[in-house]
């Protein structure tokens, strides 16, 4: 089958294999996530010491726990002694200490070997140099960010780049205050689809006029598929007649304190490479982290966060919520809709970008760059 020459119009888009060849994700997962800052959990999700979550970055599972002094810490979820893993739930609560369920291989909150059937007897055992596996973690936004990497890039040019690049500075998402905000409703979305087409769905609007009326109802010039996530400072003004970030346009809550008269109204989106978006409205912040467990299988874990009064008070949020989630469901369903035509003879080639996709392509050259492969030929 031959592609046809690209018009001026059009530009190319990655190979149906990227989203379906094993080696490319095997490679996504030591390059990207088991490499770059990952966005793991909620701090407040961790709030009180032993309090403790697992997740899946790249080939690893990550434990990360509160310790008895209050701070964070990161391991690799594997004991020491004959490679079990430590906490085998996705969260929960210990006293005091992290015990393996195998041979009792027991650690402290900060990862030290602490105790072990006849340790006594092994008084030559470094309980330091034997203790778990550290990761490195930072935190921003309220969020726990994690790297698998002995070297982890630094944070500033990575995570807080991206906030700055697309805001024109950091102050920009500060006046939000999303660490201090309340987390008032979460929903996971298990979606069988490759990681790269949610994040390529996410950075275009060339399709919100076919699969999101509501969102367009609030934000009229989404209609034209105008990407409102490519030009610099630009948030996407909500529609006149338009009182809140709705379902169906009603008011929300009142504005969040610092957020200036010239963020009123208005909708901003970020994409934090490789794997979250941030959305920002005048009265809450709706965080995306995605999870790329397999070839064709993202668990995307959504965050709906708002000023605590808002939800202390008990206040009825569903009118927000809805409007994103109704979105979230659109976008998920078109991604599972592409994913099995990635293996087709028509798409070995790829697709094409239009010009209001055309900066999807910086995406893919930065993809293929940290991989370490070129468009024409293979990765390596």
């Amino acid at each position: 089958m031959t592609t046809p020459p690209l018009s001026p119009s059009l530009a190319a888009t990655l190979p149906g294999r990227y989203y379906t060849d094993p080696a490319v994700f095997r490679q996504e997962q030591e390059r990207l996530f088991e490499s770059m800052w990952f966005c793991a959990v909620r701090g407040s999700d961790l709030d009180a010491p032993g309090a403790f979550r697992t997740v899946q970055i790249g080939r690893e599972n990550v434990l990360i726990t509160r310790t008895r002094a209050g701070g964070l810490r990161a391991f690799l979820n594997v004991c020491r002694h004959r490679g079990a893993r430590l906490c085998a739930e996705e969260s929960g609560r210990v006293r005091r200490t992290l015990q393996c369920p195998y041979h009792a291989w027991t650690y402290d909150l900060d990862g030290k070997l602490i105790a072990a059937p006849n340790l006594i007897n092994m008084p030559d055992v470094d309980r330091v140099a034997y203790g778990l596996i550290n990761v490195s973690l930072r935190e921003w936004l309220g969020y726990v960010w994690v790297c698998l990497a002995d070297e982890p890039p630094s944070f500033e040019d990575t995570v807080v780049h991206a906030a700055v690049e697309r805001l024109g500075s950091a102050a920009a998402i500060e006046h939000y205050g999303t660490e201090d905000l309340a987390l008032g409703k979460r929903v996971t979305y298990d979606v069988r689809a490759n990681w790269k087409l949610i994040v390529e769905n996410f950075m275009e609007c060339y399709h919100c006029a076919t699969i999101h009326p509501e969102l367009t109802d609030v934000l009229p010039e989404f209609t034209d598929g105008y990407a409102a996530q490519s030009y610099v400072g630009h948030g996407a003004e909500f529609g006149a007649e338009v009182k809140g970030f709705t379902v169906d346009g009603s008011a929300g809550f009142a504005r969040l304190p610092a957020v200036g008269d010239d963020q009123d109204r208005r909708y901003y989106a970020i994409t934090v490479k490789p794997t979250v978006f941030i959305n920002l409205v005048p009265d809450h912040v709706i965080l995306h982290r995605m999870f790329p467990l397999a070839l064709d299988r993202t668990v995307v874990e959504c965050d709906w966060l708002y000023a605590p009064e808002v939800v202390a008070s008990g206040a009825d949020v569903s009118k927000s919520v809805e409007l994103f989630h109704r979105v979230n469901e659109q976008d998920f369903r078109a991604c599972e809709r592409t994913q099995p035509a990635m293996t087709s003879r028509a798409y070995r080639n790829g697709g094409v970008l239009v010009p209001s996709e055309h900066h999807i392509g910086l995406f893919h050259e930065w993809l293929i760059e940290t991989l370490g492969g070129s468009r024409a030929g293979t990765v390596h």
